[in-house]
């Protein structure tokens, strides 16, 4: 068990980083201390007052939220709403509150809907991101002498560099020449001051995430056998397959739309379901979206014969068109 809250937390945002969330959410560690000894983990999907008395009673320092208690700033603490009591009751136990939402919601593996797509029956290799994400990939391009680019590649490798769906170890190599001269003060690992060097070096090109950036660069510098390390980092417009929202894939057999609605409500234990009927057509491809996902209606009309999702309105219902059974 991990010892303290900062223990627990890394391994949260090992399966769901924070830079997955969107940009209106609050996921993270909204009460509490990073180096506070763990004592105990309740698991919630709203963090309300009475979690938190039912926290302190059976011994649990952490609350594991799915909806952040705290969406906007709170301006004053005085028990006026159900908002504020829950942070009042959180500090005066000393409970820690941490929130892992549209973060845990833009996971492909672990994730809210990846455990849906489970539940449905949905073939694992098939699975993919209804809607990826898109410019939260960087190209990392540096330059190693060639004696030195193996132990470099794996370096970049373990600290979350080269995935690309589901192919790991993913880079672009070339051999050139560097050159560069070593200045007053310097420790240059090869050539001699004053003089210009020229150094066979491998050029090595890496995909990887954003929010694995100051990993990477430090695994970089560590396993560079240079100085001064030169790299590019940038930017890229790709889409990322490997996070978004919603997902999408195949049953092992087609199923005549009633069936496939008693298997939904059987299969996430749900006592009635509303349903747009579509046009009748079997179901093999299936999209589902955890939460409100009327805003994936389209992406799913586009690729699937059902989608899955919570709190639609009534107008949105119309949106399938009366082809897609939503």
């Amino acid at each position: 068990m991990p010892h303290t809250l900062a223990d627990a937390i890394r391994e949260l945002e090992r399966i769901a980083p924070l830079e997955l969330q969107e940009a209106y959410d609050n996921a993270g560690l909204i009460t509490g201390r990073f180096e506070t000894p763990l004592s105990g983990i309740l698991c919630t999907l709203d963090c309300t007052e009475a979690v938190v008395r039912e926290a302190a009673r059976r011994g649990c320092n952490l609350v594991v939220a799915h909806h952040p208690i705290v969406f906007r700033g709170l301006k004053k603490l005085n028990g006026y709403n159900h908002v504020e009591r829950a942070v009042i009751a959180a500090i005066r136990h000393d409970i820690a509150i941490y929130a892992i939402h549209t973060n845990l919601d833009n996971a492909l593996h672990r994730g809210v809907n990846e455990r849906i797509a489970q539940r449905l029956g949905l073939l694992q290799a098939s699975l993919r991101i209804l809607a990826p994400m898109q410019e939260r990939l960087m190209k990392l391009i540096t330059f190693v002498p060639e004696a030195h680019a193996e132990a470099v590649r794996q370096a970049l490798f373990a600290a979350g560099a080269g995935h690309i769906g589901q192919y790991d170890e993913c880079s672009f190599n070339t051999s050139g020449t560097g050159t560069f001269r070593a200045g007053t003060g310097t420790n240059p690992f090869v050539g001699k001051h004053g003089e210009r060097h020229a150094e066979a070096e491998t050029r090595i090109e890496v995909i990887l995430p954003r929010h694995a950036g100051k990993a990477v660069l430090k695994a970089l510098q560590t396993a560079h056998p240079y100085e001064e390390v030169a790299y590019d980092l940038i930017p890229l417009l790709n889409s990322w397959q490997e996070a978004g929202a919603g997902l999408i894939g195949e049953l092992p057999e087609a199923m005549p739309a009633e069936v496939f609605l008693r298997h939904v409500k059987e299969t996430m234990e749900l006592g009635q379901i509303r349903f747009a009927a579509g046009d009748g057509r079997p179901i093999r491809k299936v999209a589902v979206c955890g939460g409100a996902g009327s805003f994936l209606i389209g992406k799913a009309l586009a690729q699937a014969d059902a989608y899955l999702t919570a709190d639609l309105k009534y107008h949105e219902y119309f949106e399938a068109e009366n082809t897609l059974l939503l």
